[in-house]
């Protein structure tokens, strides 16, 4: 199952926090490249979900299209 995008922007969220909390460079970099990465599956899971919408709205248009065509002139 996928993740929402929120999923991924509470965890860049946990891992920036982790960041400005880290006393050890080694720490703050790790959690830095986390938020990066979740950061990206955010990112790409709205996009993802954009696309989705007017993916949905185009089919949506088409068969409103269609019924019309369908329907004969009075």
């Amino acid at each position: 199952m996928s993740q929402g995008f929120e999923f991924y922007e509470a965890r860049a969220n946990e891992a920036a926090a982790e960041a400005r909390a880290a006393v050890l460079a080694n720490v703050r970099d790790r959690a830095l490249r986390s938020e990066a990465t979740w950061r990206s599956l955010a990112d790409q899971a709205r996009a993802v979900a954009q696309e989705r919408i007017r993916v949905e709205h185009e089919k949506a248009v088409r068969r409103a299209e269609e019924a019309l065509e369908a329907c004969p002139p009075q």
